[in-house]
């Protein structure tokens, strides 16, 4: 077994002790135009990304919607998502599955993600992270109709971070 599913594997039982870590989704206040305010990473979380190696800044390419894998277009609709790792980032390792968040009320949507799935049925653990995209490549198409948020593209950029701005 190598260092790092010893490190999992610790880690695992770390988080056995801890139960009820994830941030609440309910509890987000939001701007006039449905965009999430800024919202503070918890505490746990912050300790998970540590022990995990996930440092702020940090940045891998995900599948924006696991349903939606690499199609030219793609819809978010406000609420949960479900995107997928295309790369390693820390000791997190592809293809694992992020849970979070999506707000389509701005000019682009915002996605906050809470959680990581870790392969083979393991439990969820707790982190903070974006998903990015420069130069407006995130913007919602004109056609989009409120509360859908039509993407060029089914990929972006996700960052770790230790809030949300």
């Amino acid at each position: 077994m190598t260092s790092r599913r010893y490190m999992l594997v610790a880690w695992m039982g770390l988080l056995a002790l801890h139960p009820g870590c994830a941030t609440t989704l309910g509890d987000v206040r939001l701007h006039a135009d449905g965009a999430p305010m800024s919202e503070k990473c918890p505490e746990k979380s912050l300790e998970v990304m540590r022990y995990l190696q996930l440092y702020v800044g940090e940045a891998v390419w995900v599948q924006l919607d696991a349903n939606q894998s690499r199609a030219e277009h793609i819809t978010l609709h406000d609420g949960p998502i479900e995107s997928v790792l295309d790369e390693d980032i820390g000791t997190l390792e592809a293809p694992m599955r992020l849970y979070g968040r999506v707000w389509t009320g701005g000019e682009q949507p915002v996605i906050r993600y809470y959680e990581a799935q870790f392969l083979k049925g393991k439990d969820r653990v707790p982190i903070c992270a974006v998903a990015r995209l420069g130069f407006g490549q995130l913007r919602k198409r004109p056609e989009s109709k409120p509360g859908t948020a039509i993407l060029n593209s089914s990929r972006a950029g996700v960052y770790i971070v230790d809030e949300f701005r």
